[in-house]
C-alpha cells in the first residue's frame, strides 16, 4: 500500500462545493478514502476544501471529483485562479442571499396569519400553503437534494434532519389541508404547521447565510497575502516595454520597477537603486536599500527609485507563493483533537434520528392520538435543533484564524498539530549562533605562537582551508582574508570533522583547525601564553578557533557574534509565559557562558555535537516535558526533529520552512514567546467552542424532546429550534473570530 512519502504519491488540495455540516465533509473524506489510489484525504469543513494525497498512476482528479459528486458534492480539481474562486464563491454567496431573502419575505405573512389568524379565514390554510410551497421546494431545494444524495448511499447529514422536519411538517400540514375530515371525524383539529416549515428554513438559510460570511472573513489573511502579489507586470523584450499578466512572466525576463509597485516575482536587481518595504517577510517597518546584485522577493513593496531585475522565480516557485502554500496548508489541517470530534460527528446524525424516533413513539405510545400535535412537534423540534454544524465549525475556524493571525504577525504555521501542541511547551532549547546572535561572526583577534616560521605561508593555508568550508564561522574567516587580498592555495587533502573542525595535509604535514575538543582528541599541546590569550577570549565572549598541526598549536583566531539587541527581551518574554529555557552550542563553555549571563538564560550546555544536542532534547521529554527547539532550520534538524516542537529562525528560507513545524519570519526570540501565546489563545477558542457545541446539544435536544412538559407544560417550538440552531453555529465561528483582534 502506498504512504505519502512514497515519490510516486501526490498531495493536492482541491475547493469544496455543496458542504452544510460536519456530516459532509465526514462523508466527504470517508468516500475518498476508499478510492483506490487514494493514501489519505482530509476535509476542512470551515475552509471548504480537501487535501487529497493519492497515486496518479491509479486514480486522477477527475475520478476523485467523480466519487464526490456521487454523494452530492463537488471538488473543483481543474485549476482556479484566486480571483475564479472568490468569483465562484461571491456567486454561491449570492444565491444564498437572494434564496434567504425569498424565504424570509414569504415567512413572514405565514407566520403572522398560523400564529395569529388561523382560524379567522376559511382560506387561511390554503394561503398559507401557496407561500410555503416555493419556500420548501426553492429556498429550501438545497436540503431535500443533499438528503437524496447522502440517502442513495445510506448515509445521513444536517441536509436529512432538515429535509425530514419540514418534510414531515409540510406533508401533515397539506394533508390537513386537503382531508381535514380525517381529524375532525376522532374529535381532533387538524392542525396544519405551514409557519413552522417557512420559519425553519428561513431561520437556518440566514443562519448558513451569516456562517458563510463569517467564515469567508476567517481566511482574511490568505486574502491579504494574495493580494501583494500585483496582477500585471512590465517587461523589457528586445528593447520594449510591454505589460504582460503575472503568470505570463518567464524565468530570466527583465522586469521594470517604478515607485510604489509591488515585487511580482522573485529575482535580482540589475539596474537601478532603491528602497524596499520588506516587512511582509521581516516584520521591520523600515525600508531596505537595494541595489545591483541584490535580491528581491515577490510581495515586497519598491518604494523610491526605479529599478530593473532579473527574474529568478516565478508563480508557484516564488517565497511569496510559499508563504501563501504553507498558510494554506496549515489552515487545512486537522488538530489533534479534531480527530475525536469527527469521530462524533460521524455517528451524531443517525443517533439524533434514533432519538427522535424514540421522541415520536414515546408521545404518541404515552398519550395516543390526543398527543399526536406533541409528538409531531417534538419529533420536528429534534431534528431541527439538533445540527451538528457548530461542532464541525468548532476546531476548524479556530486553527484557520489563529495561523491567519500568525502569519500577520510574521510567525508561519506549517500545521495544526504544531499550533495546538505549542500551548503545552515547558522547556524551550535555543541554539546560540544564529538564534541568539545574529549569526553573522566576524575576526577579531589574530594571536600567533612566537615560535611559528614562515607565517605568511600558513596564513594562506589557514585561509584555503577555512574557504572549502560552509560553516558560519568559517565563512567570517574567509571574508577576513579575502578583504586582505590573500589568495587561496590548494591542499593535497581535505575533510569536514562533524562538531569538531576540518583537517588538511599540506607538504606531507597534517593541519588542524577547529575547537578545543579537537585538540584534546588529537593530543595537540600550546603554550601557555596562548593558553592563557584563549582563556581572555573567551570570557569576553568570543569564538576561539585553534589552528594547529600535529603536534602544537601555531595560533589562536577569535571570532564574535554580536548578540541580538531583541534576544534578551525574547527571553525575558518567555520565562514570564513560564517557559524554562535552555542554550545548547557547540561553541566552548565561556564563551557560552558569557552570552548566557548577557541574555539571561540560567541553563546551558558547551560543546556539544549535533547528536548531543538530539539527546538532550531526550532527556528533558523523558523528565515528561514538552519540548521545542529553536534553531536555523539546518545544523540544528537531529534536534528539531527530535522536539516535540521545532521553530526555525531566519527570513523563511525554503529549507527552514521544510525542516520546522514552526518558522518565524523575524529572527527575533520575541516572536517565540507569542507563537506560545498564540497557541494557547487557539486551543482555548477550541475548547470554548467544543464546550458550547457539546453543551447546546446536550441542553437543547431533550428540551426539544419534551423533557420539561411533564413538569413546566413548556414545548420548544420548532421555529425557535430553527432559529437556535442557526445561532450555535454563528456563534462558534464569532467567537474564533475574536481571535483575530486579540493582543498576542
Amino acid at each position: 500500500m502506498a504512504t505519502e512519502k512514497d515519490k510516486n504519491v501526490v498531495k493536492d488540495t482541491f475547493p469544496v462545493e455543496g458542504m452544510t455540516c460536519a456530516s459532509c465533509a465526514n462523508s466527504i473524506e470517508s468516500m475518498l478514502k476508499a478510492t483506490d489510489g487514494v493514501v489519505d484525504a482530509s476535509v476542512n469543513f470551515a475552509g471548504k476544501t480537501v487535501q487529497v494525497a493519492y497515486t496518479p498512476r491509479v486514480t486522477s482528479p477527475a475520478q476523485l471529483r467523480s466519487t464526490v459528486q456521487e454523494i452530492g458534492f463537488d471538488i473543483l480539481t481543474e485549476h482556479k485562479t484566486q480571483e475564479e474562486l472568490e468569483e465562484r464563491q461571491a456567486a454561491t454567496l449570492s444565491a444564498l442571499r437572494k434564496r434567504t431573502i425569498v424565504a424570509g419575505l414569504l415567512a413572514v405573512p405565514v407566520f403572522i396569519m398560523g400564529m395569529f389568524f388561523h382560524d379567522t379565514f376559511a382560506w387561511g390554510n390554503w394561503f398559507m400553503l401557496a407561500l410555503t410551497t416555493p419556500v420548501l421546494l426553492w429556498a429550501g431545494q438545497r436540503f431535500f437534494v443533499g438528503a437524496w444524495a447522502q440517502a442513495k448511499h445510506l448515509r445521513a447529514n444536517m441536509d436529512t434532519l432538515v429535509a425530514l422536519s419540514t418534510g414531515i411538517a409540510f406533508a401533515f400540514s397539506v394533508f390537513n389541508t386537503v382531508y381535514p375530515e380525517f381529524f375532525l371525524k376522532r374529535g381532533l383539529m387538524p392542525h396544519v404547521y405551514y409557519e413552522a416549515v417557512a420559519v425553519i428554513i428561513a431561520f437556518i438559510l440566514l443562519g448558513k447565510y451569516l456562517e458563510e460570511g463569517a467564515k469567508d472573513r476567517s481566511s482574511s489573511a490568505i486574502k491579504k497575502l494574495m493580494g501583494l502579489q500585483p496582477k500585471t507586470v512590465r517587461i523589457l523584450r528586445d528593447g520594449t516595454e510591454l505589460e504582460i499578466k503575472i503568470e505570463e512572466v518567464k524565468v530570466g525576463d527583465r522586469v521594470v520597477l517604478l515607485p510604489g509597485d509591488k515585487v511580482p516575482v522573485d529575482g535580482e536587481v540589475v539596474a537601478g537603486t532603491t528602497y524596499v518595504n520588506e516587512s511582509m517577510l521581516s516584520g521591520e517597518p523600515l525600508p531596505v536599500h537595494k541595489q545591483p546584485g541584490d535580491v528581491l522577493y515577490a510581495g515586497t513593496i519598491n518604494q523610491k527609485g526605479s529599478l530593473q531585475l532579473i527574474a529568478r522565480k516565478t508563480g508557484g516557485e516564488t517565497m511569496l507563493a510559499h508563504i501563501i502554500k504553507l498558510v494554506q496548508e496549515a489552515q487545512g489541517s486537522k488538530a489533534p483533537v479534531q480527530k475525536l470530534v469527527d469521530k462524533i460527528a460521524g455517528i451524531f446524525v443517525p443517533v439524533v434520528l434514533g432519538i427522535a424516533i424514540l421522541t415520536f413513539a414515546a408521545w404518541y405510545f404515552i398519550g395516543g392520538e390526543a398527543y399526536l400535535t406533541e409528538a409531531l412537534l417534538s419529533t420536528i423540534s429534534v431534528l431541527v435543533i439538533a445540527c451538528p454544524c457548530a461542532l464541525g465549525l468548532a476546531t476548524p475556524t479556530a486553527i484557520m484564524v489563529g495561523v491567519g493571525r500568525g502569519a500577520e504577525l510574521g510567525i508561519l504555521i506549517k500545521d495544526a498539530e504544531s499550533l495546538e501542541h505549542a500551548h503545552k511547551l515547558k522547556a524551550v532549547i535555543l541554539d546560540k549562533t544564529g538564534t541568539i546572535t545574529i549569526g553573522k561572526p566576524s575576526i577579531t583577534d589574530v594571536i600567533w605562537a612566537g615560535s611559528v616560521a614562515e607565517q605568511e605561508e600558513l596564513e594562506q593555508l589557514f585561509f584555503s582551508m577555512e574557504a572549502q568550508s560552509e560553516h558560519p564561522i568559517a565563512q567570517a574567516i574567509y571574508t577576513f582574508y579575502k578583504e586582505q587580498g590573500k589568495n587561496a592555495i590548494q591542499p593535497d587533502h581535505f575533510n569536514s570533522l562533524t562538531g569538531l573542525g576540518i583537517e588538511a595535509d599540506f607538504k606531507g604535514q597534517r593541519y588542524y583547525a577547529g575547537n578545543a575538543k579537537l585538540l584534546n582528541q588529537h593530543g595537540i599541546k600550546q603554550t601557555d601564553d596562548l593558553t592563557q590569550a584563549a582563556r581572555q577570549l573567551q570570557e569576553n565572549a568570543k569564538t576561539v578557533i585553534y589552528f594547529s598541526d600535529a603536534t602544537e598549536v601555531l595560533a589562536v583566531f577569535a571570532v564574535s557574534d554580536p548578540v541580538k539587541s531583541s534576544a534578551a527581551e525574547g527571553i525575558k518574554a518567555m520565562l514570564e509565559a513560564g517557559l524554562e529555557i535552555y542554550m545548547l552550542t557547540g561553541d566552548n563553555k565561556q564563551t557560552a557562558a558569557a552570552v548566557a549571563r548577557q541574555v539571561g538564560v540560567e541553563h546551558f550546555q558547551a560543546e556539544l555535537l549535533p547528536t548531543d544536542k538530539a539527546n538532550f532534547v531526550k532527556e528533558l521529554q523523558t523528565r515528561g516535558k514538552v519540548v521545542a527547539m529553536v534553531g536555523d532550520g539546518i545544523n540544528d534538524a537531529q534536534a528539531m526533529a527530535t522536539a516535540d516542537v521545532s521553530i526555525a529562525m531566519g527570513q523563511g528560507t525554503d529549507i527552514a520552512m521544510d525542516v520546522a513545524g514552526i518558522t518565524l519570519m523575524r529572527s527575533d526570540l520575541t516572536q517565540v514567546a507569542k507563537a506560545v501565546n498564540l497557541s494557547r489563545a487557539t486551543v482555548r477558542t477550541i475548547r470554548q467552542n467544543l464546550f458550547w457545541a457539546f453543551f447546546y446539544n446536550l441542553i437543547c435536544i431533550p428540551v426539544a424532546a419534551g423533557l420539561l412538559y411533564p413538569f413546566t407544560g413548556f414545548l420548544l417550538n420548532p421555529m425557535i429550534a430553527g432559529a437556535a440552531m442557526a445561532l450555535s453555529s454563528v456563534s462558534v465561528v464569532t467567537n474564533s473570530l475574536r481571535l483575530r483582534a486579540k493582543n498576542i
